[in-house]
């Protein structure tokens, strides 16, 4: 009997030990399992990550260097400039090397400058503009050979027409200009009836890459 007794208790000993060991595997598996799949999932993250910021920087276009604007203008015989050729629409970060001052079109910054009749005392910066005349603005331009009373005239004629904005360029080769996207004209003054015939004609015009995308919301000084 007693001999049984040992014999069972050793048997038993023997199960526990070995339930004992299968568990301590089991254990040793589930953490290596839990560590590889931490290890996958950490480098899935990152590879993500990374993924995903080249495809934002892709977007963003953060490395280009001009506006992707190829070709030229053409004069037409009302004296408008169209341009012929690409213009870029991408939203980008690096400053923009545009073909023409103003520009009339290219890669341009996600905000967009106010065009709601707005008129600026101090130079923009021109990938906000652009982005402006994508909305189907038309930006008035004008240097420091404007006398004062025409760029008074030239702000009122700004301020009553919506999509419109004004400021200073002090690079342009004429004294007052008009661009809108991808077409540009000089006029001589406020009662030139050619701006009146530009704005008629580009302000939301069928040049406009987004009609009806907003002027108000965007970036003002």
């Amino acid at each position: 009997m007693g001999s049984a007794d040992k014999s069972s208790n050793a048997a038993r000993k023997a199960r526990i030990e070995e339930m004992r060991r299968a568990e301590q595997s089991r254990e040793r598996r589930n953490r290596v399992l839990i560590v590889t799949a931490s290890v996958v999932a950490v480098a899935a993250l990152v590879a993500g990550t990374v993924v995903l910021v080249r495809s934002q920087s892709d977007d963003d276009g953060t490395a280009a260097a001009d506006a992707k604007a190829t070709g030229k203008f053409v004069t037409g015989a009302d004296g408008v400039k169209t341009w012929q050729g690409k213009l870029g629409r991408t939203h980008v970060t690096k400053k923009v090397k545009y073909p023409t001052e103003p520009p009339v079109g290219g890669d341009h910054d996600r905000a967009w400058m106010n065009c709601n009749g707005d008129v600026y005392t101090k130079a923009l910066n021109d990938m906000n503009a652009v982005h402006s005349l994508e909305h189907g603005a038309v930006w008035v331009t004008y240097t420091d050979k404007v006398p004062k009373a025409e760029v008074d005239a030239l702000a009122a004629k700004v301020r009553k027409t919506p999509y419109t904005l004004m400021s200073p360029v002090q690079g342009q080769a004429d004294p007052i200009m008009l661009s809108a996207w991808g077409h540009q004209r000089t006029v001589t003054g406020a009662s030139d009836p050619k701006l009146a015939a530009f704005f008629e004609k580009f302000v939301q015009g069928e040049q406009t890459p987004e009609p009806g995308a907003a002027c108000t919301g965007g970036l003002s000084q």
